[in-house]
């Protein structure tokens, strides 16, 4: 596994909003080889959410029902024609596995905050 990143103060960290959603629906996106669009309930708020999973499972719908962590404070960035409103936790990437969604233990009212 990779090598740990620098430390930050816990005010940095208090600046990310990261929420439980749960994905409604996940669309491929035929211009790109690898991004898929997601539409994630935050209870109070829907996001559409871009996110790199097409070739790391069979069947990226698979996750459609599921819970996950996101963060919902970036800043909105277009790509492939769409605009992404947030950015999947997911977990393995970085350590050149194949990933899988970071789920809270049992279910949670979507928007529930992660601290």
């Amino acid at each position: 596994m990779g090598k740990i990143k620098d430390l930050i103060k816990l005010d940095v960290l208090d600046q990310v909003d990261i929420r439980v959603g749960l994905i409604e629906r996940a669309e491929d996106i035929e211009t790109s080889d690898k991004m898929i669009k997601l539409t994630v309930d935050f209870g109070t708020f829907k996001r559409t959410i871009l996110v790199g999973m097409k070739k790391e499972r069979e069947d990226f719908t698979e996750v459609i029902g599921q819970q996950a962590l996101f963060v919902v404070n970036l800043a909105p960035k277009k790509m492939f024609g769409e605009v992404s409103e947030g950015m999947l936790f997911d977990i393995g990437f970085s350590d050149g596995i194949t990933p899988v969604l970071a789920v809270p233990e049992k279910p949670v009212p979507n928007g529930t905050r992660a601290e």
